[in-house]
């Protein structure tokens, strides 16, 4: 099964629309079909890989915009090219899916035909985009040179600050935290995709917000 990614922009009648530049920002995702609008202030891609789909959604949960739903379920095959003409339970988990983010804190939510594994994955998601949406500027800074590849030492020069103090940042930024998470979430999101055990389908609902 797929996995779709329905994007809608938050409070968009009040703000510039930014679907143009989320979608070339993630121009290097390597989605099964590429990401394109599909009405309003909203779009869509179908991906494969749950790695990947951990990335993008915590790349777009940093942007602080947006409103993610991740859908997990079969669609009528084969794909058509373009992402707006598909159909099947998966595209519609996915609405289903951004409805329901739109009243969580993290504004994020996962659903899949089995209950209890979309809410596994939907809950590990929301504890690495909390982690994300409460990182400092200073945080990102040693954040992203390590994710480019520099080491601490690197990072601390290229900062004209000692590596305690990436340290520091490092520890602050909750980041080895998120590294360990990461592929946690990856794989809830795969046993959701596979369908993976008989779970019963009574996972207790997500904490809700207004507004």
């Amino acid at each position: 099964m797929p996995i779709i990614l329905t994007v809608d922009q938050r409070r968009s009648r009040r703000r510039p629309d930014r679907v143009p530049e989320a979608i070339a920002r993630l121009q290097g995702v390597s989605p099964r079909r590429r990401f394109e609008r599909t009405a309003g202030d909203e779009f869509q891609g179908v991906l494969d890989d749950p790695t990947t789909v951990v990335d993008t959604v915590l790349r777009l949960v940093r942007d602080g915009w947006w409103s993610v739903g991740v859908g997990i379920g079969p669609v009528e095959e084969p794909l058509p090219s373009s992402t707006r003409a598909g159909r099947g339970p998966g595209f519609l988990l996915a609405r289903e899916a951004v409805e329901a983010a739109k009243r969580r804190p993290q504004r994020l939510a996962v659903r899949s035909p089995v209950r209890a594994l979309a809410h596994d994955a939907e809950a590990m998601l929301t504890l690495l985009a909390a982690i994300v949406q409460r990182r400092s500027g200073a945080g990102w800074q040693a954040v992203d040179l390590l994710a480019h590849g520099l080491t601490i030492a690197q990072a601390a020069e290229r900062l004209g600050v000692t590596r305690q103090a990436i340290g520091q940042r490092l520890g602050a930024a909750l980041w080895q935290q998120e590294q360990e998470a990461r592929p946690v979430a990856a794989r809830l999101i795969t046993r959701a995709l596979d369908g993976e055990g008989d779970l019963p389908d009574d996972a207790p609902p997500g904490p809700t917000v207004r507004g």
